[in-house]
């Protein structure tokens, strides 16, 4: 299997009559973390929905392992995951069955993986009461127990930190630099610098023309 390496080339989207994307163009590599930052509105966002597949553009390409992503979206989504501004999690269901189901239908799901991962993310106390009655800090440690469980090399991340205390922003940081460690990359649209190591932290400034 070819490296593990996400590019854009010369990417442009519009919405409606707005140009959002100007020929934007990027390449990122296993070990690495490419920040997307600029203004509200700038086309992070729009940008993480483009590499993902859920927005097409009019111009440019997106590749993985150096194939341009639309030839085979599923093979390309059963390697990333994407991670958006609300956690896609079920109120009524508990913090533990909503990654049961979450994950379980990518992947087979053994309770210890659970348990260790609800760990890791601080959540072992509050794993077995319903998401509602849980902070918005709370459900997004849920979802990073999910980012962790669905162990594939691509993270696509739209304001990790959103919700978190200055605890929760340093774990987001750590579980970045452990996934780069291993090998794996991520593109992170970001109001404020991860707090991750800057060795591998490259950024990419939107709505600079």
């Amino acid at each position: 299997m070819s490296e593990a390496t996400l590019e854009g080339e010369k990417i442009h989207l519009w919405r409606g009559e707005r140009h959002v994307l100007r020929g934007v163009s990027f390449r990122v590599t296993g070990g690495e973390c490419l920040q997307l930052t600029g203004p509200n509105g700038a086309g992070k966002t729009s940008l993480l929905r483009t590499i993902c597949g859920l927005s097409y553009p009019e111009a440019g390409a997106i590749h993985w392992r150096g194939e341009d992503v639309r030839r085979d979206l599923p093979a390309f989504h059963a390697e990333m995951a994407y991670l958006g501004h609300e956690p896609p999690l079920k109120m009524e269901f508990t913090a533990r069955e909503n990654l049961t189901y979450w994950i379980g239908v990518r992947r087979r799901l053994t309770r210890a993986e659970l348990d260790q991962k609800l760990e890791r993310v601080g959540g072992e106390r509050w794993a077995d009461r319903p998401v509602h009655t849980l902070s918005a800090g709370q459900k997004r440690r849920v979802a990073l127990a999910g980012l962790l469980l669905m162990n594939v090399p691509l993270w696509l991340l739209d304001e990790p930190t959103t919700h978190l205390d200055v605890d929760g922003q340093r774990l987001v940081g750590t579980l970045l630099d452990e996934h780069l460690a291993g090998g794996g990359l991520a593109v992170a649209a970001v109001h404020h610098a991860l707090m991750m190591s800057e060795r591998t932290l490259r950024s990419l400034e939107l709505g600079v023309v």
